[in-house]
């Protein structure tokens, strides 16, 4: 199975002020870059802070929420909440026959799918603004090799990256 990570960052490597900063400042053209992606897909992995920030999951594709709270339950056929390792929800994503799946963070959960070596793509929006501090890409020490695949600006301010990871470590304290 293909897991892409799909993330939209500031000019200084920002994915959010703090956990529930709402990603609305994104731009018009990430949103349908993001919408696309994750229908063709037809499934988005995250975390659970991301989840309530957005606060319901995404119709036309499985949601897959990381979570610690076992007592989370869903109300939608297209939502499920998990405590299964990142390898586990791949294998299970596997066997009900997705081909595809798009990693939409946070840091922490960014992190421990690439300590499982599970990213295969990174596609990065970068966005025209700076925080200054916040939250990066990854939330643990890590080691990743990458190829520049394209680059596209779209809109008048923003840049679309995407990159091939060749090869990944994780790095222990």
């Amino acid at each position: 199975m293909k897991v892409t990570m799909l993330m939209a960052m500031t000019l200084d490597g920002k994915i959010g002020k703090h956990p529930d900063h709402f990603p609305d400042w994104t731009g018009k053209a990430d949103k349908k870059l993001f919408v696309e992606l994750t229908r063709k897909a037809g499934v988005v992995i995250m975390g659970s802070k991301t989840f309530d920030t957005i606060g319901i999951p995404l119709p036309g594709r499985k949601n897959v929420i990381l979570t610690r709270n076992r007592s989370r339950k869903s109300e939608w056929d297209n939502l499920l909440f998990t405590d299964a390792s990142p390898k586990e929800i791949v294998s299970n994503l596997e066997k009900e026959g997705f081909a595809e799946a798009i990693l939409a963070g946070g840091a922490r959960i960014n992190s421990l799918f690439a300590e499982d070596n599970l990213i295969d793509e990174i596609i990065v929006t970068i966005s025209p603004k700076i925080f200054g501090t916040g939250m990066s890409l990854f939330s643990s020490e890590l080691s990743l090799e990458l190829e520049l695949k394209e680059m596209k600006q779209s809109d008048r301010n923003l840049v679309f990256l995407k990159y091939n990871i060749l090869k990944q470590a994780y790095l222990k304290d």
